[in-house]
Parts: structure tokens; C-alpha cells; sequence
């Protein structure tokens, strides 16, 4: 019978580590046994997301450049192998999400529970800090036991690797208040895997219209048919803006043209927006009604040209969203007990490869909107 008390000896591992632009090696590390307060953990799956993406493609992301070899993946699910001297919450075994931010704990924004912006967090993946804290595509790592979700035996390794950017909807939805009920009808633009998480938070904290929008006629279909939104509306490619006053007029007309669809009573009262592109943002201030809300969830251009009077004349309130805290709990539970008539979550993986050698062709996969066949790319899982 396995201890609750386990103590790995140090070992050689192997990871997916990458040392430039798309240049992904396979190596080996050691790896110590587990610190008195952390467990070591054999990750079992890996969803890849946009800030992989980023790194891999370009090793930065934005203006945050890698400064060392890296490895990426930070949604993961992983088993307890070993157990360090003092925990106690956890025993070898134990099915985990990781929860890979390792914020300072003694901040301002720590002690009032907001260490998802603790100037001082270290996130797995992310080349923000210096040395990097290395990510998750490795086969085992050893992560504190306080960021260690315990989940039920019941839920898959694949679904729970979802619980991370849920944790992301969970946050907008708070910041929202969504759950004060007030809120009738909200509009989500960007059908990507955050979005549609997002839609789905939606639908759970039991708003009646979800009304979603993207360039890509499959993903806002594939939002309705799988109970992520209620409408959907297909965002038309035109030609580049020539000027500002052309770029805020055609967004103002992209708001009208959503608000006054089939079912949407004008303008809405929430407006999250998933993508980070200007046109967007200026079509999410405009979609808003007197006293909204605007959630800004996308990471995009770092410097834009806002109608800014337009929501500072009507009180619309502009709110950023960064990650997450205190979302694990929430997530679990509602992963945990699906509903046939809400947001099929599940239904977002769409791709799934088997072990480190193959992380080069997930992310090839995850850069595709469709694959060969013509299914749609959401959400590639790496698999141990």
C-alpha cells in the first residue's frame, strides 16, 4: 500500500524544451525529489493555448522575450507520484490540476486575494520572470502541494486539463457580477477556445442570451450547436480602415448591426472581449449600453484608439481581466457535473497527440483553424 508520504529519489526526465523560433528540442533533465511542501507529479495532459503559440512561433510574447530555454504548456492534469515530508492534503495516486502561478503571498494584492496580479508571481511558461519558471511539457516536475487541485477519479485527464482557461471565464464572470442576476443578455466577441469558455461561463451563471461573434462562420456555429451561446453572428472581413474616423464608423456599425439582431434587445449589458484587436474593442464599447460593462480578456495590440467618450458619456465601465484566482473549486465542480442541456465543455478538445515527441506537431496543429479532414482546431492536447 502506497504511503501517504513518498519521497522520490532524484531522477533524469525527459522534456519538450524550446531554445528558439519554432526550434523544439527533446532533452533530458534532473529532477530532485520533492521539497518538504511540494509533490512531484507525473503530468498526464497538456492543452497548448495562445501564449504557446506565441513563444513557440515567435520566442516572445508581445514585448516579453525568452531569455533562456524554455518549456511551454501550462494547462495541465497530472498524478501524484511522490509527496513531500510535510503535506498532507495529498498522497500518491491523487488525480491533480495544476495550478501553475506562484504568486509572492505576502503583497498588498495577496493578502485581499487578488495574487493574480502579484507584481511578484511566477507563472509556468511564461518568460515574464527571470530565470523562467519552466511549464508543464515535461513528463514529471515537482509543484507545491497549496497549487495542487485534488479531482474526483471520474473526471478525465483531458477535461480536467481545461480547468486553467476555465479559470479565466470564472474570473471574468466575477469581475462581471454576473452572478447578481441582472444581467440579461451579453454579447462575447472572439469564438476561440477563451471565448467560448467564457459564452459557456455565461450560460452556467444563468444569463438568458448569449450572443457570440467572430470572423469564422464555423466556430460561432460550432458556439450554438454545443450550447456555448444562444446567437451567433458572423463578423464580415472588409477592407482595412483608411483612416481612425473610418476604423470607429465601421465598428459603431458592426455594434449596430449585432444590438439589432433576431432576439437581442439593443445594446447589451455586458460585452466580453476575447480577442485584443482594435476593431473589436472599439465594437465592444459601442455594443454596450448605458451603465454596461466592457470585460477586456484578449491579448492583443498593447497600444489602441479607444471611443473612449463614448463609454465615459454613458458610464460604461471598462474592466480588465488577468488570469485568475480562487477559480479551481468552481471549475472542478462544474466539469465535474455536466449538463445536458448547458455548455458542452468537453466538446472543446478537438485534437489530442501522444508524448513529448510529439509536441512539434501539436503545435503545428494548434496554428491551424481546421485540419485536413475540415474539422475545427479549439483546444490540442499533449498526452502522457
Amino acid at each position: 500500500m502506497c504511503s501517504s508520504h513518498t519521497a522520490a529519489s532524484p531522477s533524469v526526465v525527459q522534456a519538450s524544451v524550446l531554445h528558439g523560433a519554432k526550434d523544439l528540442r527533446l532533452e533530458t533533465r534532473e529532477l530532485a525529489s520533492p521539497a518538504a511542501d511540494e509533490v512531484q507529479v507525473a503530468v498526464r495532459a497538456t492543452g497548448l493555448c495562445g501564449s504557446d503559440l506565441h513563444y513557440y512561433g515567435h520566442y516572445c510574447n508581445g514585448d516579453i522575450l525568452v531569455r533562456e530555454p524554455l518549456s511551454l504548456g501550462h494547462e495541465s492534469s497530472a498524478e501524484v507520484v511522490a509527496v513531500g515530508k510535510d503535506v498532507s492534503s495529498l498522497r500518491v495516486g491523487d488525480r491533480v490540476a495544476l495550478e501553475v502561478g506562484q504568486p509572492c503571498g505576502s503583497c498588498a494584492r495577496c493578502t485581499e486575494g487578488r495574487y493574480n496580479i502579484c507584481p511578484e508571481m511566477r507563472f509556468r511558461s511564461s518568460a515574464k520572470s527571470f530565470p523562467h519558471a519552466q511549464g508543464t511539457l515535461q513528463e514529471r516536475l515537482n509543484h507545491p502541494a497549496a497549487w495542487c487541485h485534488k479531482l474526483p477519479d471520474s473526471m478525465p485527464w483531458g477535461v480536467s486539463a481545461l480547468l486553467e482557461p476555465l479559470g479565466v471565464a470564472i474570473q471574468a464572470a466575477r469581475r462581471a457580477s454576473l452572478s447578481d442576476k441582472k444581467t440579461q443578455q451579453v454579447l462575447v466577441l472572439g469564438a476561440g477556445a477563451v471565448g467560448l469558455l467564457v459564452a459557456g461561463m455565461c450560460k452556467v451563471a444563468g444569463v438568458p442570451h448569449v450572443v457570440i461573434a467572430d470572423v469564422d462562420a464555423n466556430r460561432v456555429h460550432f458556439a450554438t450547436q454545443k450550447r456555448f451561446a444562444d446567437a451567433a453572428y458572423v463578423v464580415p472581413m472588409g477592407p482595412r480602415p483608411a483612416s481612425t474616423d473610418e476604423a470607429l464608423a465601421t465598428a459603431k456599425q458592426t455594434a449596430d448591426t449585432i444590438t439589432s439582431l433576431p432576439g437581442v434587445a439593443g445594446q447589451v449589458d455586458v460585452v466580453f472581449e476575447c480577442t485584443g484587436v482594435p476593431s473589436c474593442v472599439q465594437t465592444a464599447i459601442y455594443a454596450t449600453r448605458p451603465g454596461g460593462k466592457v470585460m477586456l480578456i484578449g491579448m492583443g495590440t498593447p497600444v489602441q484608439t479607444l471611443p473612449i467618450s463614448a463609454a465615459a458619456l454613458r458610464e460604461v465601465d471598462i474592466c480588465g481581466v488577468f488570469r485568475y484566482a480562487n477559480t479551481y473549486a468552481e471549475g472542478i465542480k462544474i466539469l465535474s457535473t455536466p449538463s445536458e442541456s448547458g455548455p458542452d465543455f468537453a466538446s472543446l478538445i478537438t485534437h489530442e497527440y501522444k508524448g513529448l515527441a510529439a509536441v512539434e506537431d501539436a503545435f503545428a496543429m494548434a496554428s491551424r483553424k481546421e485540419d485536413d479532414e475540415g474539422k475545427l482546431v479549439i483546444k490540442v492536447l499533449v498526452t502522457n
